[in-house]
């Protein structure tokens, strides 16, 4: 097995805690049994519940068990293929070896991310993560935690490029950028850090699985001016797409359908507004001879 395929089977880890959360939602909603009710079935808080119907904490067999009594699941059929999609969203995924460095409410998406068939994404303070040269991303990290020290700093770099492996996989993810030409203007790094990160995005938007585009200063306003997103898809039936908002201590989530379909326009007409792929490449190569 490949270490790329070894890191799409430990991030499924976290879409299994998330479809099994899911089930155990609409078992609870079914029966009209409140979350404050499923807790004390299993001597937890209701937040504990919300937490487990999210995907967001792990699940003890026992716990699993007790829920399925209590919202009255007992075929044992449709109850062993839940406990062993419980002991299955328990594996650790390959990211737990960064916990140094890596913030709680981010191991969630790291591992979404690693799971992902599509990933949809508008841009503008920075390029993003999975498009990052080792240099880009060092002068990235440094100038977001300018207390930190040389060894954290080379930690964050190395879990950055680990998450890039999934779009050179023998199966790769989908990636879906719009990058605005700021996040391509402010200078991260030295001048020759910016002329190599250029290069590398026109050599990355030549691969069949990243769509590249950059919306110009040009265009003026368009349909994401309340500012980054990125949209996650995965390849399982029963899991919708999931919307993520990254902020300065912690992350959103949103998952309600009527609100990603929103972010989903939003993402459409700025991919039809801006300049297509071949024409962001002719974008790029402007802005590299610039530099």
């Amino acid at each position: 097995m490949s270490g790329s395929e070894s890191a799409k089977e430990s991030s499924g880890s976290v879409v299994r805690r998330i479809l099994l959360g899911a089930q155990l939602r609409r078992l609870r909603e079914s029966r009209g049994i409140t979350r404050e009710a499923a807790g004390y079935s299993i001597r937890a808080s209701e937040s504990k519940i919300s937490r487990m119907e999210l995907g967001r904490v792990s699940f003890k067999a026992r716990d699993v068990e007790d829920l399925l009594s209590l919202y009255g699941v007992g075929d044992e059929q449709e109850r062993d293929a839940l406990l062993s999609l419980a002991r299955e969203a328990n594996a650790t995924g390959w990211w737990h070896s960064y916990t140094d460095v890596l913030p709680g409410w981010f191991q969630t998406y790291v591992g979404l991310e690693g799971s992902t068939s599509l990933i949809r994404n508008y841009e503008v303070q920075f390029v993003h993560g999975l498009l990052q040269t080792e240099g880009y991303a060092h002068a990235v990290v440094k100038s977001g935690m300018p207390g930190a020290g040389t060894a954290e700093i080379e930690r964050r770099v190395a879990l950055r490029l680990e998450r890039q492996k999934l779009l050179v996989a023998e199966r790769p993810t989908e990636f879906q950028c719009v990058l605005d030409e700021a996040a391509l203007r402010r200078p991260y790094g030295e001048r020759a850090v910016m002329r190599e990160q250029l290069k590398h995005l026109i050599e990355l938007s030549e691969r069949p699985n990243v769509h590249l585009q950059v919306m110009p200063f040009s265009y003026g306003g368009h349909a994401a001016e309340s500012g980054a997103f990125t949209m996650l898809g995965f390849p399982e039936s029963g899991l919708p797409d999931v919307v993520y908002l990254e902020q300065l201590t912690s992350a959103l989530y949103v998952d309600k359908p009527e609100e990603v379909a929103q972010y989903a326009r939003a993402m459409d007409r700025l991919q039809e507004e801006a300049p297509n792929p071949a024409e962001s490449r002719d974008v790029l190569r402007g802005l590299l001879q610039l530099m």
